[in-house]
Formats: structure tokens, C-alpha cells, sequence
């Protein structure tokens, strides 16, 4: 990657968002490269989880103002669409990774850097990050890269209004407390335990891991009997894998199961 730094270890990709002198803004390429990176995550089998982190201290600041709103304000409609459409292809790419994806937030963590985080499955930070969906301090709506469909089901509708309306900040106190944030840890230690938490799940049932993903997505607008339909088959797929057969081989002889993800 170029605008991004990429490593793979123990069947975790980390991908670190790496311009710490303005807070590791994304621009025009660094949106492209992110979601080209996460569409090839879908065949790469090598990669079980993908860690997202920022360079020192901070996790993302948004777009960067020069390189993207300083373009934005001198574009026709035209290609103000194609900007947006690319930003929330992004947001796609990180939703349907058949992969666990694992934020880990400290710092500054606003704009579209607050959306990426939103996208991941599983969020961790610290005290001292300070997130926002800013949006509206620029003269945006809050409906940005699916904002408005996937933050009040995290945190729920008033909350999520609350917050895309006035675009204030919250520390990561009360980010946990609110349910944005499933954990926080201390800034030293944050990468280390976000990275130990992936290679659990790495060394899991992946190919199960990917159906619970696909599942908490496609279930977001389906009824509850069509859902229970929908899970049946999902678990019955589940079922015909290698790593379900090992699971019962493992439990007959009272050992843990060495899942491979087949």
C-alpha cells in the first residue's frame, strides 16, 4: 500500500492510516487505495482479521481540508457524485470483507475517519479519543457514508441524532458507555491487545466467522421469521464445514479444536 501501511502476521492484516503530521487525514487516493485493499481481502486466505490503527496517537482526522474539501467546493454535481459514491464504496468494501474487522481508536477519530471506525465490526479505544461525526460543521448533512443507517443501530436513534446534528465530540468514556465502544484500554496498549483480540479470531472457524458477518448485515432488513428462515440455512451450511467436524472430533476427546477455516 502507499498511503497506508500494511502488515500481515499470524492471519491478521493491520492496516495503519499513516499521516501522523496532520492527524492521518484521508485524501482522494488513500479513500481508493482503502477500498481496492478491502475488495482483494475477499480472496485473500492467507488474512483471517484486519486491524484498523492510525500512525501516532491518532487515529484518522476525515478528509483532509486542501486535498478534498478545498477540491469538493470547485466540482459540478457530476463529480461530487463520483466523490461520494467512492466514499461510500469504502464503507461497503469494509462491510462486506468476509473478515472480522477490528478498529483500534486513539486520538482524533473524526469525520470520515469516525465513519471507517462505525464500519468495523468490533471497536476499541481509549479515554483520550475524541470522536465525532462532524459533517455538519462543514455544512453537511449527516447522512455520510451511511451514517444514518448504521450509527443508530449501533448506538441507537436518539443518540446517533443527537450526534450527527450538532457533530460534538465524545471522549472515549462515554463512547463505551453509549455502545460505540466495545472496550478501552490504555494508549500503550491499545494496538497490542486490538491485535491479540484478531488473532483469537483468526485461529477460529473463519468460514463461520464469515457467515456471522454476512448474516448481521443481510438481517438488518429482514422480518424476524424471514430472518430465523434465512439463519437455518446459514448454520446448516455452517454444519458441512471440516472445522464443525473437527469441533466434534475435539469435544469426544476433551480437546480444543484446531480450526483451519474449511
Amino acid at each position: 500500500m502507499k498511503y497506508s501501511l500494511w502488515n500481515e502476521e499470524e492471519g491478521v492484516g493491520t492496516i495503519t492510516l499513516n499521516y501522523p503530521d496532520k492527524k492521518n487525514p484521508l485524501t482522494f487516493e488513500s479513500y481508493a487505495e482503502l477500498r481496492e485493499k478491502f475488495v482483494s481481502l475477499k480472496e485473500d486466505t492467507n488474512v483471517k482479521a484486519v486491524v484498523i490503527s492510525g500512525a501516532k496517537e491518532n487515529f484518522c482526522s476525515g478528509g483532509d481540508v486542501h486535498e478534498i474539501i478545498g477540491r469538493l467546493v470547485k466540482m459540478p454535481f457530476s463529480d461530487l457524485l463520483k466523490f461520494t459514491t467512492m466514499t461510500g464504496d469504502l464503507i461497503k468494501s469494509i462491510i462486506s470483507c468476509p473478515k472480522p474487522v477490528i478498529s483500534a481508536i486513539d486520538g482524533v477519530c473524526v469525520g470520515a475517519g469516525a465513519c471507517v471506525a462505525m464500519a468495523s465490526d468490533i471497536r476499541f479505544a481509549t479515554k483520550r479519543s475524541k470522536t465525532a461525526f462532524l459533517f455538519v460543521r462543514v455544512g453537511l448533512a449527516g447522512c455520510d457514508m451511511g451514517a444514518c443507517a448504521m450509527l443508530p443501530r449501533i448506538i441507537g436513534h436518539g443518540r446517533a441524532a443527537e450526534l450527527l446534528y450538532t457533530g460534538r465530540n465524545f471522549d472515549g468514556t462515554e463512547g463505551e458507555r453509549i455502545g460505540f465502544y466495545n472496550s478501552l484500554f490504555e494508549p500503550e496498549e491499545l494496538l497490542d491487545k486490538t491485535k491479540d483480540f484478531a488473532r483469537v479470531l483468526a485461529r477460529g472457524p473463519t468460514k463461520a466467522h464469515a457467515i456471522t458477518k454476512e448474516s448481521l448485515r443481510k438481517e438488518w432488513d429482514m422480518p424476524l421469521l424471514d430472518a430465523i428462515t434465512y439463519e437455518a440455512e446459514a448454520q446448516a451450511r455452517c454444519m458441512e464445514t471440516g472445522d464443525f467436524k473437527r469441533a466434534y472430533e475435539a469435544i469426544i476427546k476433551k480437546q480444543k479444536p484446531d480450526f483451519k477455516g474449511d
